[in-house]
């Protein structure tokens, strides 16, 4: 009885989801052509908030005391499933964009659109003339005052634990010179899994850590902050995993 009810559940949620989304999405896209998206971060924040409650998950954002939220950062966080988006855009009180494969902008219609929403593209090869334009890139939209996300483990989570993050960000952190954020989303793979359709009760709770400059990082400081943000970013999702 109990699982015929989270399938029903979850077909309701599903439908209404979409039935919301894709509206607000087209309208969103439209305003996307004739308005600069910095001018419309407001209704994009109200559209990705209303897809969590229309999905039927509970969500909370916690900021560390020592969180600057006035300060254009990367964001490095935990990578879920695809309500990913809809949940750092809802818990960032920042501008903020995301890196994303070269390729993705090559399809039709989304390639156009994420970059009239400026994500970065991040070259699929790892040429030192890329990597001299992601960082080119990445610097100047920190520099305009745009904040970052960043997910390290390089793919979705099979089991809610966070994977060892790579290298990729981190080696450009002493020639990006911004600070980064740790960030945790808690709850969203028991909300939502890899794989699987089911929408089950959940509530989502993400965590902001504590700003941490980056300014005079050597190779070495880089590897092991690295490792530092990732006990940090992993502490309170695997807390509820690791519960007896």
């Amino acid at each position: 009885m109990r699982k015929l009810y989270l399938v029903i559940r979850s077909v309701v949620l599903w439908s209404a989801s979409i039935l919301h989304f894709f509206p607000a999405c087209s309208l969103l896209v439209l305003l996307g052509i004739f308005v600069d998206p910095r001018k419309n971060d407001r209704p994009q924040r109200i559209l990705f908030r209303n897809v969590l409650r229309v999905a039927g998950v509970g969500f909370e954002v916690r900021r560390a005391s020592g969180f600057d939220p006035a300060r254009a950062s990367i964001f490095v966080c935990n990578h879920v499933n695809l309500f990913d988006a809809f949940v750092i855009y809802s818990a960032i009180p920042q501008f903020v964009r995301g890196w994303e494969l070269e390729s993705h902008f090559k399809v039709p219609a989304y390639g156009w659109m994420m970059k009239r929403f400026g994500n970065i593209p991040v070259p699929n090869s790892a040429s030192l003339s890329d990597l001299k334009k992601l960082i080119q890139r990445t610097r100047a939209a920190l520099d305009g005052g745009v904040s970052i996300i960043v997910f390290a483990e390089g793919s979705r989570t099979q089991d809610g634990r966070v994977a060892p993050f790579r290298r990729g960000v981190f080696n450009l952190l002493p020639q990006l010179g911004h600070p980064i954020v740790p960030m945790s989303i808690v709850g969203s793979f028991q909300f939502k899994r890899k794989g699987s359709w089911m929408l089950h009760p959940s509530k989502i709770v993400v965590h902001l850590h504590d700003t941490i400059e980056t300014k005079g990082l050597s190779k070495q400081d880089a590897t092991e902050l690295r490792e530092r943000v990732h006990r940090i970013v992993a502490a309170p999702v695997h807390q509820p995993l690791d519960r007896p």
